[in-house]
């Protein structure tokens, strides 16, 4: 499976290289900041074709796609282009992501950056790494001294819209300073370290949980904007929930959660 896991994502970095920084049109999708392209789609194709082709009883949730269940205690989520708005930009913060579960738990995600040629692998109890070398993130880290990644997209919800703008006012006080790539690219410098912690509050399962399983194999956690442990329950519903996030390390999770 971690074979399978990490050609699918090497497969799909290779076939969006093969769109960046060219001329392709882009759709928007259901928000202004929301859009999607041949590049997304064709990514998309490739990977369910590796992963297909090795496991055709596993059930696969694509952010384009869609819920293909085959009724499997394994469920392949995919994401085959994270930081579709960078990549239309010619910004190179952008990537692959796939996560495989059991059941309802993560047991293995990966994600990749293509420009880069940079693979991140995690497996349930087995550790987090980069290009086949481990990462272990700083477990004391003071939230005044570190870099916060936060991302609030566009929303027609302006309560839930002005709350992202006050907690921004409130990080932005108590932190080093804000970074923001709104891509996968967030979660994975929590896990080398490079940030202290992200704040995303509209992210998708596609969208967190194989990183959600990265950082905390590197020693970190991620929990809902409330404190809880994430809860996943693989079915039609869960490609509508939205999983409002703060990762890092628990000292900087914990004075993140009371800002919030």
């Amino acid at each position: 499976m971690k074979n399978t896991l990490i050609t699918a994502l090497k497969t799909g970095g290779k076939t969006l290289l093969e769109y960046f920084d060219k001329p392709i049109e882009f759709i928007q999708k259901e928000s202004q900041s929301s859009i999607v392209s041949i590049a997304d789609t064709t990514s998309d194709l490739a990977i369910i074709k590796v992963i297909a082709e090795s496991f055709p009883g596993h059930n696969i949730i694509s952010e384009e796609s869609g819920y293909a269940n085959n009724n499997s205690i394994y469920t392949w989520i995919i994401d085959p282009l994270d930081g579709t708005s960078n990549f239309a930009a010619g910004i190179p913060w952008f990537g692959v992501m796939i996560t495989l579960f059991k059941d309802n738990i993560p047991v293995m995600g990966g994600a990749y950056l293509p420009v880069s040629d940079t693979l991140y692998f995690a497996e349930n109890g087995k550790g987090a790494y980069k290009n086949g070398l481990p990462l272990t993130m700083a477990k004391n880290r003071e939230l005044s001294n570190s870099l916060i990644a936060f991302s609030v997209d566009y929303t027609a919800d302006d309560i839930f819209l002005n709350k992202g703008i006050d907690i921004y006012k409130y990080i932005i006080k108590g932190s080093r300073n804000i970074r923001s790539t709104n891509s996968l690219v967030d979660f994975i410098y929590v896990a080398e370290g490079k940030f202290g912690g992200c704040i995303n509050l509209f992210t998708k399962v596609w969208d967190i949980s194989g990183l959600g399983l990265l950082i905390s194999e590197a020693g970190g956690i991620m929990k809902d904007v409330y404190g809880n442990d994430i809860q996943y329950s693989i079915g039609n519903d869960i490609i509508e929930r939205n999983f409002p996030v703060i990762a890092g390390s628990i000292n900087i999770v914990e004075s993140i959660r009371k800002i919030v």
